[in-house]
């Protein structure tokens, strides 16, 4: 980056000292240069910027971070992943068909489905169907195609169209991002499109997540809080979404 791109990188990262995202065409008014300028300083190997859905964001901000890690999320509050899962039970009814979404919060979810009679579980996730596979008087459809050890979910060309068709009562959604503006998100991009296909079809979608997604941006866009039916989630993100009742139908809280 040469002495004028670094100069619009500190008047940026000035500009997002405290957090947050700025749109690339604010940007570029702002240091009174084009958007292709801007783009060129970002994807630059020394920038500190990075470029997410048309915002500038800092690499370092926790709430847009780009990678994923499973075994730290698994680790990262466990407990309260556990509780959420317990409230979402009271979404289930005997002889529903769900699916659950890949990911660590939707996982402790299995552990509670044995409370339930005649469910059949839709997953893409490996971590989910192995716990699944466990439960009596539970069945189990596994979307399949090619493994991503990263998540250990798998990715095909076909699975939103296995997805709709098969009549799906509830959907349990997981969200590595959830932005009260800028809506769903997740890391990885093959995620999309099961995500969107069961927000289509699934007769109620339910949202699961933790206090911590609250507010964040991730790469890889999905869908918006409106295309949910219910959000079970607690403390801040909680409270926000209490005072925007229209938005959401019915939310759940621990």
């Amino acid at each position: 980056m040469n002495r004028r791109g670094v100069e619009r990188q500190e008047r940026l990262l000035q500009a997002l000292v405290s957090g947050g995202s700025l749109h690339l065409a604010d940007a570029a008014k702002l240091c009174g240069v084009s958007e292709m300028t801007l783009r060129r300083d970002v994807s630059s190997r020394d920038s500190l910027l990075s470029l997410m859905g048309g915002y500038l964001v800092r690499r370092d901000d926790p709430h847009y971070m780009p990678t994923y890690d499973l075994s730290t999320q698994q680790m990262r509050g466990a407990e309260i992943k556990a509780s959420l899962c317990r409230h979402a039970l009271s979404c289930i009814d005997d002889g529903d068909t769900l699916f659950i979404d890949c990911g660590t919060t939707l996982l402790p979810l299995a552990s509670e489905l044995g409370k339930r009679q005649g469910l059949t579980v839709v997953t893409y996730a490996l971590n989910v169907a192995n716990a699944v596979s466990a439960l009596d008087d539970v069945r189990l459809i596994l979307l399949g195609g090619r493994y991503r050890r990263v998540s250990q979910s798998f990715e095909g060309d076909d699975m939103a169209a296995q997805i709709r068709a098969l009549g799906i009562n509830r959907a349990f959604i997981s969200a590595a991002g959830v932005h009260p503006q800028r809506g769903l998100s997740c890391f990885h991009f093959h995620e999309v499109a099961p995500k969107q296909a069961v927000i289509e079809t699934a007769a109620q979608r339910i949202l699961v997540f933790d206090d911590s997604k609250w507010d964040c941006l991730r790469p890889a866009f999905f869908g918006a809080l409106s295309d949910v039916d219910i959000i079970v989630t607690h403390d801040r993100a909680a409270s926000a979404l209490a005072d925007i009742p229209d938005l959401i139908p019915r939310l759940i809280t621990m």
